[in-house]
């Protein structure tokens, strides 16, 4: 599998990693990127919006440094932070006072990192959805 490693494809890895549909599916594509040098990692989130904002943060930098995306620093560990809360950002005004389901992606590719964030918003009987994407450079240090 040749993947190019620019920013651009990248984040169409992570976009494809948050819409995988089973957790079957999602580990098969983790392996898929992983053969090609490429690491991935995904996160799940549900709860009232507002309070899940930290969790989420959270969640997206233990499990980069646990899945060996990131190196355990100052500089790795902020960037993952820094592209999660960007992401979050775009789709704070979606989610604001209601109930949320989702899913974070994280792909390391090179020295591009992508943070995706798949999430379902829970209005009365009708789901909305929003998606949103960033992306951060960590410097490669051979």
């Amino acid at each position: 599998m040749k993947i190019e490693k620019t920013s651009i494809d990248t984040g169409r890895m992570a976009l494809e990693l948050i819409l995988t549909q089973t957790r079957n599916e999602e580990h098969e594509l983790i392996k898929r990127f992983k053969d090609a040098e490429i690491l991935a990692v995904a996160v799940d989130f549900g709860g009232e919006f507002v309070k899940t904002i930290p969790k989420i943060l959270e969640s997206a930098v233990v499990a980069s440094k646990r899945k060996g995306v990131i190196v355990d620093n100052y500089v790795e560990e902020g960037a993952i932070l820094g592209a999660t809360r960007s992401a979050l950002e775009q789709i704070k005004i979606k989610g604001l006072g209601w109930n949320v389901g989702g899913k974070v992606g994280i792909i390391r590719n090179g020295e591009n990192v992508c943070v995706a964030i798949y999430m379902q918003i829970g209005i009365i009987n009708l789901d909305e959805m929003a998606v949103a994407l960033s992306h951060r450079v960590i410097k490669q240090c051979d």
